[in-house]
């Protein structure tokens, strides 16, 4: 697996407000609204994406659940889908900022912080932003369409979905576009290395088509990873980010090995 945990980022010229502000609002929706991603916050079953609703238009509610957490044998309520106060396509946009748990959180910020920065300082800072919630939502749709057609018996029709990583996604897929030979240093087989971009976002990009590929036939998430979002939302950046850099500079190149 590829761990990224910094860039070169000598070729950017501005400071990438709306990237901090990304990551600021993921934080604080899974602080303040989420309840730090507790089992029983009624905001996440009210706001996360369920591929019923977005494709029949209409709000689903399920009745709360009680299961029994092994091994202490706690029994513990888990809340059924709740209704969503406005239209459910806006779901698409919000669960977005919405995040399973910490390190579901962590992950995702990681990759934003050092993949983002440059993308927006190539794009500018309002194009970055529509970019990042328009692959975003893609995403989101990328993984409806897939549960809708592999779920077995359509069983993860009504199963939520949420997390920043199909954003996240896009703009990993618009930077090995845009910067394709950036160096970037990564974890790699437990070692620390330094490869380029095209590198280390292809064989993630190629780890997350394996096993969206291993799970046809079988329902479109595994372990809570929705690989068509990934996908969906690497292919969406790969597509528009050109159409998003039109009239924009080329930023200037960097020097390998300064993080």
């Amino acid at each position: 697996m590829v761990f990224p945990i910094g860039d070169d980022n000598t070729g950017r010229a501005t400071t990438p407000l709306v990237n901090y502000v990304l990551i600021a609002a993921n934080v604080l929706v899974f602080v303040f609204l989420q309840g730090l991603g507790t089992e029983d916050n009624r905001f996440t079953y009210a706001w996360a994406t369920v591929p019923q609703e977005i494709v029949t238009g209409r709000d689903a509610v399920t009745p709360d659940r009680v299961v029994t957490v092994e091994p202490t044998n706690q029994r513990m309520r888990i809340p059924g889908l709740q209704p969503t106060p406005v239209s459910v396509y806006l779901t698409l946009l919000v669960s977005m900022f919405m995040h399973g748990g910490l390190m579901h959180l962590f992950g995702n910020m990681l990759f934003l912080w050092v993949f983002g920065d440059n993308l927006e300082d190539r794009l500018g800072h309002a194009r970055y932003l529509v970019f990042y919630l328009v692959t975003g939502a893609l995403a989101s749709l990328a993984h409806v369409f897939s549960t809708l057609a592999f779920s077995e018996g359509g069983s993860g029709m009504l199963v939520p979905s949420l997390g920043a990583s199909g954003a996240i996604s896009g703009v990993l897929g618009g930077y090995i576009l845009l910067f394709p030979h950036n160096q970037v240093r990564v974890i790699l087989f437990r070692f620390l290395t330094t490869v380029p971009a095209y590198v280390a976002l292809g064989l993630w990009f190629l780890f997350q088509f394996v096993s969206g590929l291993g799970l046809l036939g079988g329902g479109a998430q595994e372990g809570g990873v929705a690989y068509a979002a990934h996908i969906g939302g690497f292919v969406a950046g790969l597509a528009l980010v050109k159409f998003f850099a039109i009239g924009r500079p080329a930023s200037a190149p960097g020097r390998r090995g300064v993080y």
